[in-house]
């Protein structure tokens, strides 16, 4: 099968499409075979190994010293079963699923194996194959930390979202009206038309006015970016105010997160906002956009028709 090897950590030009072994299913395990998957923050961080100081001595520890171990990146995938292994009784073949993998990756490729018991379901039924993958990801990560900030306790919650555009922040966004919160988003002029179509009404255009000092006060700020800290955002926070930064922990994902969106998405609550679609031989173009930070909701890595 086609895979796309992250060969070392460097530009996108280490990304090479190989060929490799397909994977066979074992007992209690499904093998999909790939049609859409995403690209996204987290790929690049990873390809690039973008982080700063003593975390990047951890994140060799974790990741692999001089190259990636799982040489196979992305996390976010839908496609379809196309064979089971032994005692597995959620799905059969033909079966349209889609899931994340977390950091197991290996979602830029033609084939992957998951047990059934992993982050996988079935597919909403009125969605494309690209409309399912690009929900996952930002979705399942606004779901942690909305659920975090217990978003949905009470209605009219006010809620400041940095970020707004992003795969994270496009999801905030509709969870978070979901749960009936107030939502203010701070995003750039560029983006103000695709918030305002996600339903906000209130939007602070950074690249026009300093987020900071305003003076409304809100329950709960989202850094969905990471580019805020604490700090900044104190004097924004109303008493018992809480900051939550995408950037501060990895969000776990579950099983219970994409039935929601699954659910949303089937009843038009949740949208997939998809910037650009890339096939996989585009692999390093789609990195290359990712890494510029100016990507509007998500970006589609097409694997196969």
């Amino acid at each position: 099968m086609r895979a796309v090897i992250c060969t070392q950590y460097g530009t996108p030009e280490v990304l090479k499409i190989k060929e490799v072994s397909k994977p066979m299913p074992k007992e209690g395990q499904i093998l999909v075979k790939i049609v859409a998957a995403t690209v996204n923050s987290a790929d690049v961080r990873v390809r690039s190994l973008d982080v700063k100081g003593f975390l990047k001595v951890i994140m060799r520890l974790v990741l692999g010293i001089s190259k990636p171990r799982k040489s196979i990146l992305g996390t976010a995938f839908s496609g379809v079963v196309e064979t089971v292994g032994d005692k597995v009784s959620k799905f059969k073949a033909g079966d349209n699923v889609f899931g994340m993998t977390g950091l197991n990756f290996g979602t830029h490729a033609e084939y992957i194996v998951v047990n059934q018991n992993s982050n996988v379901i079935g597919m909403p039924n009125n969605a494309t194959f690209e409309e399912s993958a690009a929900i996952i990801f930002g979705g399942q990560t606004a779901i942690y930390f909305l659920d975090k900030v217990k978003i949905a306790d009470k209605p009219k919650k006010k809620i400041l979202i940095i970020g707004a555009t992003g795969s994270v922040g496009t999801a905030a966004i509709q969870i978070a009206k979901y749960h009936k919160a107030d939502v203010t988003a701070v995003c750039s002029s560029e983006g103000q038309k695709l918030v305002a179509e996600l339903g906000v009404k209130n939007i602070i255009l950074y690249n026009k006015e300093d987020f900071t000092k305003q003076t409304e006060k809100f329950d709960v700020i989202f850094d969905a970016v990471g580019k805020s800290n604490k700090k900044q955002c104190e004097k924004l926070l109303n008493e018992n105010g809480i900051y939550k930064n995408v950037s501060s922990v990895n969000a776990s994902e579950t099983i219970q997160q994409l039935q929601l969106l699954k659910k949303l998405f089937e009843n038009g609550t949740y949208k997939a906002v998809i910037d650009k679609m890339f096939t996989m031989d585009e692999i390093i173009e789609a990195h290359r956009y990712v890494e510029t930070g100016r990507k509007k909701g998500n970006v589609v890595l097409k694997i196969s028709q």
